[in-house]
């Protein structure tokens, strides 16, 4: 491999939104919803996979961040965690071992049930006794017990030292439950929830709408801007946008097509729809499997990473809304490299050739990449129609393409059915160490194992006994080097997060969290003229 020339940007952890005004006529905002007006109505194609959040660590978050209650998380335009069910949290020892909360005063469930430090160790050991595949006891990797003292008082022992700790108590993985009615050792059945956030979950029909509703007992830091939100979940885009021009919906959250992106931006200023934009820190990568008999090959991996060309992906699939990534660390956070551009250039089908001749072999490669129908949009199925294209046209391999819908095709790649597939990532917390730390070792959040003992046992905890996240840039840039070496995954792009809103709305450049989720409380009607 050729010696890397890293050049790294010490940006902001999230960029600053900016609004892409493409409406007329008064700014006035208002807070109060009336009786008469309804709820405002979002619109996604992120569908939960389930509502109990010791078995979700993906999009189900999305919901979770609204109906349940965190120790901590991100007020609007807040970068770092804050309190929110807790009233102070902090590591109280110097070694990053030991970190305490106390909980609010008069704290409890949407039932009436008492919210207390039970409750919140409950919520915790939960998470890791059940261990869902794919689930987020992953995320609780550096915990070694929760402690109580008294009701208010939750004390968590760390097996090792981690700063990121409080990052991973902020993600709605970590929502508090209600001990009587979430099982100690078994997923909560049935369609009910019981949380302390922001919005009662009033009704469910999955797959097609969750109705929510101001929780009077909460307790917290949003400040709400509605009594009541209701979110319609849309197979593409196509529909989610007709319903918002319908005035159907109010809202799209996640899951704008780049066509329908581009067609909003050329309205611009026609006075009926805003289009307001994020910069994200999503990406896109494919992952091979390593028991797979071409897969497994090094030089295959390498051969693909020197053909694919991802400023056409981002050009010709994504209209340029995306950008062309060269790590699995996206720009924007300390650690970011471009160490795959810096290992194999330009796309070469020469140089591919020779990588494969080096490793004896001479046939064309046959590859199938899998993705899925329905979980990050629409444009999944044309990009990895053009990854297919710009592989076959090599003549190097023989690439089919085959999709399923989410849920059998977790399940699928978990059983390692699939020899390449496409997964996306939305961040746990925006720190370098959520795009490195959850793909490596024996379980890992891709269901595929993946060790690597300098990155697992070295690079991560050293970073981890730092406070200071600026100060870890040179473990992030080792461990990627190794990402590089290995090509066990291979990042695409990394996406910009668009909202598209009727003109009756504000708040929705304070909607996003660091983490692009959707605080929907920010969300209110603007008074009628």
């Amino acid at each position: 491999m050729l010696k890397r020339n890293r050049s790294l940007r010490h940006l902001s952890v999230i960029a600053s939104i900016t609004s892409i005004s493409l409406v007329t006529g008064c700014g006035a905002f208002s807070s109060d919803t009336s009786e008469g007006e309804g709820p405002i109505v979002v619109g996604t194609t992120s569908a939960p996979s389930t509502l109990d959040p010791a078995a979700s660590w993906d999009g189900s978050w999305e919901l979770f961040r609204n109906i349940y209650q965190t120790l901590l998380n991100y007020p609007a335009g807040a970068s770092a965690p804050e309190p929110d069910a807790a009233e102070s949290c902090r590591f109280t020892d110097d070694s990053n071992r030991t970190y305490t909360c106390t909980l609010r005063e008069g704290m409890s469930f949407s039932d009436g049930h008492d919210l207390d430090a039970e409750a919140v160790k409950h919520s915790i050991d939960r998470i890791r006794k059940i261990a869902v595949d794919g689930g987020p006891a992953g995320l609780l990797g550096s915990l070694a017990r929760v402690e109580t003292k008294g009701d208010r008082e939750v004390v968590f022992r760390l097996n090792k030292p981690d700063a990121t700790f409080p990052f991973v108590l902020a993600t709605p993985a970590m929502s508090i439950v209600d001990p009587e009615e979430y099982p100690a050792d078994a997923l909560r059945e049935g369609g009910e929830v019981t949380g302390s956030g922001p919005y009662d979950l009033e009704s469910y029909k999955e797959g097609r709408e969750a109705r929510l509703a101001r929780n009077d007992k909460y307790k917290g830091s949003a400040d709400r801007q509605n009594n009541a939100v209701t979110i319609r979940y849309f197979q593409d885009s196509d529909d989610m946008v007709g319903s918002l021009k319908d005035h159907k919906i109010d809202v799209t959250l996640r899951g704008l097509a780049a066509e329908d992106v581009v067609a909003l931006e050329d309205r611009r200023g026609e006075g009926e729809i805003q289009l307001v934009e994020g910069a994200g820190t999503e990406i896109r990568y494919l992952v091979f499997n390593p028991k797979d008999p071409w897969a497994r090959k090094a030089a295959v991996r390498r051969a693909v990473a020197q053909v694919v060309d991802r400023p056409a992906i981002a050009h010709s699939v994504y209209k340029d809304t995306v950008e062309p990534l060269y790590s699995m660390v996206p720009s924007g956070l300390a650690g970011h490299t471009t160490g795959f551009f810096d290992d194999y250039g330009s796309p070469s089908t020469s140089k591919a050739r020779q990588i494969l001749l080096e490793a004896g072999i001479s046939e064309r490669v046959p590859l199938t990449l899998w993705y899925t129908t329905d979980r990050y949009g629409s444009t999944t199925k044309p990009e990895f129609e053009e990854l297919r294209r710009q592989l076959n046209e090599t003549g190097l391999f023989s690439v089919t393409v085959k999709g399923r819908p989410w849920k059998t095709y977790e399940a699928g790649y978990r059983k390692g059915e699939y020899p390449v597939f496409g997964r996306g990532w939305f961040p746990d917390f925006p720190d370098a160490e959520n795009f490195i730390a959850p793909f490596v070792g024996e379980q890992n959040a891709l269901g595929t194992p993946y060790e690597s003992h300098e990155i697992t046992d070295v690079l991560l905890p050293e970073s981890r006994r730092r406070s200071d996240r600026g100060d870890v840039v040179e473990q992030f840039e080792k461990a990627q080097d190794i990402l590089v070496d290995d090509v066990r995954l291979l990042p695409l792009w990394q996406g910009k997060q668009y909202i598209a809103a009727s003109e009756e709305i504000s708040g929705v450049e304070r909607s996003l969290d660091p983490s692009t989720i959707m605080m929907v409380w920010e969300l209110s009607r603007k008074p009628s003229w």
